[in-house]
Parts: structure tokens; sequence; C-alpha cells
């Protein structure tokens, strides 16, 4: 059984899970704007594993017999400068989140809520990798310096990218 404090929280973050969709989505939506349609698919895709984020917990809360409480989500921006500007609003936002499954850790941790100690694992490392693939893309952007054929080049790159559900 979660304690009320760690299933309110549990709670918020499915919310800030699907906001993340909906954030992502509204990035490639930009990047389509700016006939950027391979950095669209990379959000795209970022969106697909955000959503499979939240019910990665929606599930688990269920597991534990508990209930999900599903809130509304503000509109996320869509204005941004250029596709730089996209990523370092993407790695800020990825920022938050890693901050908040911090947080959920810490209270797992402190109420000795083994399994959630264990379930939240999964998303420390996800969390590590998800702001290295951002950190990585968003200093390629800085050294291309609005070189337009270095950005086509990301571009042609991240229209490879898939979303694959993780086995775990």
């Amino acid at each position: 059984m979660l304690s009320e404090k760690l299933l309110n929280e549990i709670n918020e973050q499915i919310g800030y899970e699907f906001y993340s969709s909906h954030l992502y989505l509204a990035m490639a939506s930009y990047c389509y704007s700016i006939d950027l349609d391979g950095f669209a698919n990379f959000f795209i895709v970022q969106a697909e594993e955000e959503r499979f984020h939240a019910m990665k917990f929606f599930n688990y809360v269920n597991e534990m017999d508990e209930t999900v409480t599903i809130k509304g989500l503000e509109t996320p921006p869509s204005d941004y400068t250029n596709i730089e500007d996209v990523y370092a609003k993407t790695l800020e936002h990825e920022k938050f989140v890693t901050s908040r499954i911090y947080k959920l850790m810490d209270i797992a941790m402190e109420e000795k809520e083994h399994a959630t100690i264990s379930f939240l694992k999964w998303f420390i490392d996800e969390q590590v990798e998800e702001e290295a693939t951002v950190k990585g893309i968003l200093q390629k952007l800085k050294r291309a310096n609005g070189d337009i054929s270095i950005i086509y080049s990301l571009d042609s790159e991240m229209a490879k990218r898939v979303f694959t559900p993780p086995t775990v």
C-alpha cells in the first residue's frame, strides 16, 4: 500500500508525463512549421515515449491497488526562436522531470517503500539517457552555429528515430 503522500506525488508525475508528451507534440509542430520534418519526428517519438512513461506509472499505481487521479493539462508553449532554442528548452524540461523522479525516490526511500524504489530505478536510468541524448543534440546544434547544411544533416539523422517500447 502506498502512503497518501507518495500516491499523490506519483499521480502528479503521471500528469507531468502526459504534459511532457503534449509539450513534445507542440515542439514537433514547431519543427514542421520550419520545414525540419526529421526533428519533428524526433519529438513525435519523444511524445510517444512520454506517454509510455505515464502509462507505466498508471499501471504501477493500479498494480499497487491504488487509484490513479488524472488531472487536466496546461497548454504547452509553441513559439521558439530556432531549433537550438527548442533543444535548450527540452533539456531544461528533462532536468525538471529528473528532479521530479528524484523527489519520488527520496519519498520512497524515506518511507522504505521497496517496491516503489525498485520501480523508480528504471526511471532514473531512463532520465540519464534522456538528458544525455538531448545534451548531445544540443551540442551539435551549437557547434553548427546556424549552418543550415549541418542542421539539415542532423534533421536527416533525426528522421530515422523510431519508438520501440522497452521490454522492461
